[in-house]
């Protein structure tokens, strides 16, 4: 298998991430109209961060999206910029939410953050192990 990576000037790497947001209270609140809303923030936010969105799906109560990175990302602040700007504009536009969110809450104060791969962890444990069993390099 042949891997897609990327480059910098002193590094080689594949970053990816799915990153899961719930609404606060599980409520109901993202119409197709809000949906388009984020989806669109979610874009402007990365491109600043120079993270690459490869999928945003939403359902009523949660977003997930699978996105590219470089390992220069500062993951924590990229989120939190997600957080906060959708949040904050989600409800200056749509100030319908407020009726079932309050304090100012759109999203849920938790998130779910894994890595993927373009392999599966048992094909990279296999793959680790074997390079132990090469036997002694000989210099």
């Amino acid at each position: 298998m042949k891997y897609e990576l990327d480059k910098c000037s002193h590094s080689v790497y594949s970053l990816y991430y799915h990153l899961i947001f719930v609404v606060k209270y599980r409520r109901k609140v993202i119409s197709p109209e809000i949906d388009d809303f984020i989806k669109q923030k979610v874009r402007e936010i990365s491109d600043t961060f120079d993270v690459k969105i490869l999928a945003i799906e939403s359902d009523k109560d949660y977003v997930h999206i699978l996105f590219k990175a470089t390992p220069k990302l500062d993951i924590p602040r990229y989120i939190n910029a997600l957080k906060t700007i959708t949040s904050r504009e989600v409800q200056r536009k749509f100030p319908k939410v407020k009726k079932k969110l309050w304090k100012g809450v759109f999203w849920s104060p938790s998130y779910f953050l894994a890595t993927s791969g373009q392999v599966t962890l048992d094909v990279l444990k296999r793959y680790v192990k074997s390079q132990g069993e090469k036997g002694d390099v000989k210099l």
